[in-house]
């Protein structure tokens, strides 16, 4: 290798580190910019086809906000009801679940393990009275974590609305900013890179169309068999853990969850729990076996095991920041592997030549 070689390699691996300290450090407020560099980059060819068709570029960019604030909206609508019907629901079984503990699981425990403890108000005074010290200091520190949680919401929720400005400008300058990275690009290199970005374009787009159509088709499931189960609110536990099943097993687990805590507070047996059990078990099973393989991964070369770890890896190094930037990370790395597959087939080493 040339010393000029040599340099423009090291000063390329300088580069990339300081980018990725960049990024660790300003993770912070990084995230509404990536956010809106996520949707803007999966909005982009909706106003690409629109500009294609003669709608002036500022009109369709200003449409697609629209058109994403009012399917945001109707999500809203559609959980803000659950979580309110759920609050009341348990705020009215508490008293029930209480005495039902005091009848049932307390002389369990009692008779199996020898715990002895009782749930009316006037051993709950003592215990409080006798550990006075102890209580004060756990409500001074849950009083320090609601003033730190407000001021974490505050900022989720001034990253929201900065996240659709920042979306804007993005869609507006998208032709323009392309156009600049590329020809940033050095001219030796240019044909590899372009060739490499338009194979990364092609597995982000290839997850993206697979990961929606699976995420359409688990909503219907589960609205549709918790409905037949008899559960309340089957719609909008079925639509929310269909949308989270785009992040691994988060929307499986939030989701059952919350259709486990209906069916519990439903006090009727355990009919309604098994039954969502059956439900959450049957769909993870099509969507592990069937939905996933088929339409996902078979379709990009990426393992689901690779997209969990990648977004675990990239949550743990950059926060919220990592796990926006985990998929286009890793169909960049994919692309790459199979760029050194290529070398390393094709050299001396593998060929066995002298």
């Amino acid at each position: 290798m040339l010393p000029s070689d040599r340099l423009a390699t090291a000063l390329w691996i300088g580069v990339g580190l300081l980018f990725l300290w960049l990024l660790a450090a300003l993770s912070p407020i990084l995230a509404p910019f990536m956010l809106a560099a996520v949707l803007a980059y999966i909005c982009n060819p909706l106003v690409e086809r629109m500009t294609g068709a003669g709608v002036p570029r500022l009109a369709a960019v200003i449409a697609i906000l629209l058109l994403l604030g009012g399917i945001v909206a109707g999500l809203l609508l559609i959980l803000l009801p659950l979580l309110v019907e759920e609050a009341r629901i348990i705020a009215e079984r508490l008293p029930e679940a209480a005495t039902l503990a005091g009848e049932r699981l307390l002389p369990w425990l009692h008779e199996h393990y020898g715990i002895k403890l009782r749930f009316d108000a006037e051993t709950l005074r003592r215990l409080a009275v006798d550990n006075w010290d102890s209580v004060r200091t756990i409500a001074q520190r849950l009083l320090e974590s609601l003033r730190i949680g407000g001021t974490a919401l505050f900022g989720v929720l001034a990253n929201l609305l900065l996240a659709p400005v920042v979306m804007f400008y993005l869609l507006m300058d998208w032709p323009r900013l392309l156009a600049r990275i590329d020809a940033a690009i050095p001219r030796p290199w240019h044909d590899k890179a372009t060739r490499m970005a338009a194979d990364v374009n092609a597995v982000l787009a290839e997850f993206l169309r697979g990961q929606v159509i699976v995420m359409l088709i688990l909503a219907v499931y589960y609205s549709a068999a918790l409905a037949l189960a008899g559960l309340p609110s089957a719609l909008p536990v079925g639509v929310l853990t269909g949308l989270l099943i785009f992040v691994p097993y988060l929307g499986f687990a939030t989701g059952f969850a919350l259709a486990l805590l209906v069916a519990v507070l439903e006090f009727a047996g355990w009919g309604p729990i098994v039954a969502v059990a059956a439900v959450y078990g049957i769909g993870q099973l099509i969507e592990s076996f069937v939905l996933t393989p088929f339409l996902v991964g078979e379709r990009i070369g990426l393992h689901p095991l690779a997209v969990i770890f990648a977004l675990m890896a990239f949550g743990q190094l950059f926060g919220f920041v990592g796990v926006l930037i985990a998929l286009p990370a890793s169909a960049a790395l994919l692309v790459g592997l199979r760029e050194l597959r290529v070398l390393y087939l094709s050299s001396r080493l593998y060929q066995g030549d002298a």
